[in-house]
Parts: C-alpha cells; structure tokens; sequence
C-alpha cells in the first residue's frame, strides 16, 4: 500500500521525474550537513564559548560576594566590568518569570544549558534581544543582572550556512535542470515523431543528444523506414495482383455473355463474385496508401456520405452533426472510403442505419448504428481482422465479400493515431461502430 502511494504521489512527466532526481539528494544532503555539521559545530563553539564567560561571570560573582556592603560592591563592579566588557545592575531589576529563547534561535537552548551547569547561581537567562544576554546571577547582595554580547557565547550567525546552502542548492539544480532539460529535449522530439507517425505524419527528427538517445532515435528511424517499406510492398503486391487478374476477369466475362445457354449465368455470377472480391483486395490495398493530409471539416465529409445515400435512396439518417468550420488534418479519401464501408455495412446486415458525429479537442468520432443482428462482445476483435467472416453473427447471406470491410476502416483510423470501436447499439439493437481519429 505504502509502495502504491509513492507510486501515485510521483510525476508523472519526464520533466518532473528529472526534477526530483536533481532536487532529493541535494534537499538530503542540506538536511543532513544541517544535522550533523551545524549541530555538532555549533554545538562544540556554543560550550566553548560559554565556558570562557562562565569564568567571568563567577569571577564577578565573588566579587559582590566579598564586598562587605553594597558600595563596596558597586565599586568592584564597575573595577572589573569595564575590562571585561559587562554591563551590571545592582540592585537588579525585575527577573522575568521564566528563561526567554525565541523559537527561531539555533544555539540558545545549548547557551542556556552550559550557563546553568557551570554557574550554578544564575537565576534566570534571557535571550529575546537577538545581539544581547541578560541574566541574573545569585549573590549575597541580592540578585546581580548582567548583560553583554551574545556574540560572546555562541556564533552569532549560524543561519548563514543554511542560506548560503539553500540558496546555493537551488541555483544549482535550476543549473543542472536547464542542462538536463536539454538532454532530454531530445527525447520528446522522438516522442513526438513516433506520436505523429501512429497518426499518419511524417514528421521530420534528427536524432541528437547523448549517445544512448541518438542511438534509440536511429532505432526509431530505422523501424519508421521498415514500417514503411513493408506497407508499400504489401500495398504495391495487392494493387499488382488485382490489377493483373481484372484483365482476365474482364475477358472471361465478355466471353461467357456472348453464349446463349441457360447455364452460362451461373458462370457469369461467379465472375462478378470474383470482380467484387479483386475490388475488396483493391481498397484494403489502399487503406495503407500515403495519401496526403488535408485540412478538412469532418462535417463535409458526413453531408457527402448523407447526399450519396440519399441519391441511392439508402436508409441512413444523421441524428447527430458537430458546428461546420473545423479544419482538422486528415486524409479525405480515406477516411470517406472507411464511412462508406461502415454504411454499407450497416445496411447489408439491417433495414436501416444512423450516423452521428461529434468532435471534441482532443477527437473526431464518427458513429454508424444500424438494427441488424449485430456480433458478439467476443467476436468483436476477430471481426476487424483480415478476411475474416463471422457466419453467426452477420448473416453471410445478405452480402458478399472477403471479411476486408471492418479490416480497412481499423487501418484507415490506425493510420489517423485512432481507432474502431464496436460495441451494442442502445437506439437500434444492433451493430455500434465509432470511427475515433485523433486530432
């Protein structure tokens, strides 16, 4: 539990982990110079001090002590508290009821000590004035005050070193934070490129810094390259396929309608299968395609999609739009094609579909809910891999294809740092599919 605590009372930014990495040793280290060093010191300085001026004060103690009347003794006094720097008052004025040491005085508690345990005659000690020590000493003529310079007894400005060690501590760490702080700029640049390139961007990083940080930014580099020369072969590969095998198709069929025979026609069924399958293949290939990114307003992109389905008389509704004039970077094409495919998705599968879409600073989310059958909570990962049909679920018979139209939208809203959600439609009973892309 305790081990959790820490855990959560930690930052949670590189900055402010940096930060307290510079900050704890050297606030441990004032603090334990400050125990051990002023303490002791101080300490050792204080009893040494006191001790030389217990001398005196017992001195002048035996002084009034062997006058034999109070003129006596006043002419002793002023003898003798000349050449020792004394101020004295006798009779003496009133005692306080109690010893003075103001919270913030380091030494007095140790000044007070060794006065009483090496001039067992004094009455009370005062320190309220910061430059000054009163007390009153036990004699045969009554109560003797004597005052004179704290200085005298203890180090006078002991809370020197600790400003000079607090204030040196932080100019130091903003020192070494300003330093590690250019260490580590590197990394957030890294951070932000593989950011903007989970969000489709090639952003342009130079790796810098120390070794072991140049070293994980050429990693980076050299991933980012992999990424995308494997995209472009796979892309290239499945373009190149299709394309070739379309020809083909496309003689087979010509060839297969110019008989008469009844049997011709489930041939030429087929073919179209086949031709609706290289066009599946086609648009998975170029769900991964480098398209550039354009300022685009998502709410143009949901009245396109309406005005398509409209003209085809599909039965989709917007129930939902965000304020027109938002400009956010995306891929137009793209993600028009991953609309189209959740819309026709929808409406294979169901009587009728609805679209929403909502933006947010940090999102924009397209929603397509339709009333059909809908999948499974545990079927749902499955159902957005590559050519994967789930019979079951969906009714297979309602629509052909190669299970790439879920596969594709995943891609597309991967490639926009995003994601597809798909859940239960609570207004329709079926199928909920989010389009989250980050903006």
């Amino acid at each position: 539990m305790f081990l959790g605590w820490i855990k959560n009372a930690m930052p949670r930014g590189i900055y402010g982990r940096a930060a307290l990495i510079l900050v704890l040793p050297v606030v441990t280290l004032q603090l334990l110079v400050s125990v051990v060093f002023i303490q002791r010191h101080f300490d050792g300085v204080t009893e040494s001090m006191t001790s030389a001026m217990a001398i005196e004060l017992r001195f002048l103690q035996s002084q009034v002590n062997g006058a034999v009347d109070y003129e006596a003794a006043r002419v002793a006094l002023d003898r003798v508290t000349t050449g020792l720097e004394l101020t004295t008052t006798l009779p003496a004025s009133p005692m306080l009821p109690d010893d003075v040491k103001p919270f913030q005085d380091l030494t007095g508690r140790k000044v007070i000590t060794n006065l009483r345990e090496q001039v067992p005659d004094v009455l009370r000690i005062s320190l309220a004035e910061r430059r000054v020590v009163t007390l009153w000493l036990e004699t045969n003529k009554g109560p003797l005050e004597v005052s004179f310079r704290r200085n005298r007894v203890s180090a006078s400005n002991p809370h020197q070193l600790l400003v000079i060690m607090v204030v040196m501590g932080a100019i130091m760490t903003t020192i070494a934070y300003f330093f590690l702080r250019n260490q580590l700029r590197p990394i957030k640049r890294m951070a932000a490129a593989a950011t903007d390139y989970g969000k489709g961007r090639m952003t342009n990083f130079n790796p810098t810094g120390a070794l072991e940080v140049r070293a994980a930014g050429m990693a980076f580099l050299d991933m980012r390259n992999r990424i995308e020369r494997q995209t472009q072969s796979r892309t290239m590969m499945l373009s190149g396929v299709s394309h070739d095998l379309r020809t083909p198709l496309t003689r087979m069929r010509l060839g297969l309608s110019m008989l008469d025979n009844e049997d011709v026609e489930p041939l030429i069924k087929d073919v179209d299968e086949m031709q609706q399958l290289l066009d599946g293949f086609l648009d998975f290939a170029r769900s991964d395609a480098a398209d550039v990114l354009e300022p685009t307003d998502p709410v143009d992109l949901l009245d396109a999609v309406m005005e398509d389905a409209k003209r085809s008389g599909l039965a989709l509704t917007c129930i939902e739009t965000a304020p027109a004039g938002t400009s956010i970077a995306m891929r137009p094409d793209a993600i028009r094609r991953a609309l189209d495919n959740l819309v026709g998705n929808a409406l294979r599968y169901g009587q009728k579909a609805e679209i929403s879409l909502s933006v947010t600073d940090r999102s924009v989310r397209f929603t397509v809910e339709d009333d059909g059958p809908g999948i499974p909570a545990d079927q749902r990962d499955e159902a957005t891999r590559p050519f994967v049909r789930l019979d079951p679920a969906r009714n297979q018979n309602k629509g052909s294809g190669v299970g790439l139209g879920l596969s594709i939208v995943s891609d597309i809203a991967r490639t926009h740092g995003g994601m597809l959600r798909l859940g239960d439609s609570e207004r329709l009973g079926g199928l909920k599919a989010d389009l989250v892309l980050a903006r």
